[in-house]
């Protein structure tokens, strides 16, 4: 069966793992990693053309101070780590959100994996940092209107498809599955266009725990449903 060419993951659950074993919320995200790597290999043995991970939300800079700079410094521990391994895999690696707002250290951490492994082609990876899909809806709205008030674009020719060429996503096909992990039943402000048809499957498996088995469910689920976009079938 055709596996989903598109899989997006809310990655949840770093912090409750941590708090069951009495750690720092920091290990639980440095646990989380290991999963991160079983995700990947797992859509690359599936034949996954896309999986996007969300990261880490615009929301999440309200957090203490200490565990941004901790999850900061992981981001770079990670791209020291993995880069060549991904790059050698062909995974292609891309940032999505607004990476302004990264430190320093980890802009230049996040353009060096783009960078190296810009030309993977068994498997592209989008990492959500700091991002919001309400801020990145009001940034494609904002780009038309800029458009609109420099002549370029009439308003009539506003339509879904000029929309989407404005998103971060841009050229990509939507995702057609979403895996939640620990549970919950949110879409926690994570691609909201993008997902509108997607399939959804949450799992109680805390983010940590997440292993390739987990995500080969998650396939065989999806490939059980009847997607119809709304249609009904036609009577032969």
């Amino acid at each position: 069966m055709t596996p989903p060419r598109h899989i997006a993951v809310i990655m949840d659950g770093n912090g409750r793992w941590a708090r069951q074993r009495g750690l720092p919320r920091s290990a639980g995200h440095e646990a989380g990693l290991q999963a991160v790597r079983e995700c990947i290999a797992g859509c690359r043995e599936a034949g996954v053309e896309i999986l996007t991970l969300f990261a880490f939300s615009q929301e999440n800079w309200q957090r203490p101070p200490g565990e941004i700079e901790a999850l900061m410094e992981l981001l770079q521990e990670y791209v020291a780590r993995q880069s060549e391994e991904l790059r050698q895999e062909g995974v292609r690696v891309r940032a999505l959100g607004n990476l302004d707002r990264l430190s320093p250290a980890a802009r230049e951490a996040v353009g060096r994996i783009q960078s190296e492994t810009a030309a993977g082609t068994a498997l592209l990876v989008n990492v959500c940092l700091s991002y919001s899909a309400r801020a990145e809806l009001a940034r494609a709205a904002r780009l038309l209107g800029e458009e609109v008030a420099a002549g370029r674009l009439r308003p009539e020719q506003i339509d879904e498809a000029g929309f989407a060429e404005r998103l971060y996503t841009s050229g990509l096909p939507d995702p057609d599955l979403l895996i939640r992990t620990s549970g919950e039943y949110r879409l926690s402000n994570f691609l909201l266009w993008q997902l509108a048809y997607a399939e959804l499957h949450v799992t109680p498996v805390l983010w940590p725990d997440f292993t390739r088995d987990d995500l080969a469910k998650a396939i065989l689920e999806y490939q059980r449903r009847d997607r119809r976009f709304g249609r009904v079938p036609i009577p032969q």
